[in-house]
């Protein structure tokens, strides 16, 4: 590729990412927004506000987490496809929903249809980010530690999904089962490449077996 065309591949890569940004920031300005300051002045009703806190710090990490990891996913794209740009649209529209079902989360006190909701508002940007990386995939880097990396990533959220799903028949048995299997999703999404990602890569057999 010559080199203007290197420039306008680096460029709209670069707006793609911005404008998720964007996204991302105004998400997480919408949910700190619901943290409303108490009226009376006391201990006690700071603590009741704990519900609210809690659902607010499991979306914090969950919008992190996909900022880290949609970062380092594009990292691999090569070309702005239009499968690349609407599967990265259909991500973002998945994740601005986030605010809502937290928001009825604490204000629910983590009850089961609060938790039902959450769950499902979970499972669809998993789902997305899964096809977004499908088309990174197809159109990008085809090094050894991209693939490694897709080969990883795929199962990984492949496996996170299920633990979602796994989530709701639980929440019948207790809401806080739905909500320990979202907090261990975000437990194994905290960091873009970690240890526990080799669990999801094939084991390469040893020389002479």
């Amino acid at each position: 590729m010559n080199e203007a065309g290197d420039i306008e591949r680096e460029d709209s890569l670069t707006r793609v990412e911005a404008f998720s940004d964007g996204v991302l920031a105004i998400i997480i300005t919408i949910m700190v927004l619901e943290l409303k300051t108490p009226i009376q002045e006391s201990l006690s009703a700071l603590w009741a506000l704990w519900p609210i806190f809690i659902a607010y710090v499991l979306s914090y990490a969950y919008v992190a987490i996909y900022w880290v990891n949609h970062h380092r996913l594009l990292g691999h794209a090569r070309v702005v496809t239009s499968g690349l740009l609407w599967s990265n649209m259909l991500l973002l529209f998945t994740l601005s929903l986030i605010p809502f079902s937290t928001a009825y989360l604490g204000e629910h006190h983590f009850g089961r249809e609060a938790t039902l909701l959450y769950l499902v508002t979970m499972i669809t940007p998993a789902l997305a980010y899964i096809l977004l990386q499908s088309r990174v995939a197809a159109t990008g880097a085809k090094t050894v530690a991209s693939r490694r990396y897709h080969k990883a990533s795929h199962r990984k959220g492949l496996a996170a999904a299920a633990i979602y799903a796994l989530g709701i028949p639980l929440t019948f048995l207790s809401p806080w089962l739905g909500v320990a299997c979202a907090a261990l999703v975000a437990g194994f999404w905290m960091l873009p490449w970690s240890a526990m990602d080799r669990l999801f890569l094939d084991r390469v057999p040893p020389a002479g077996s």
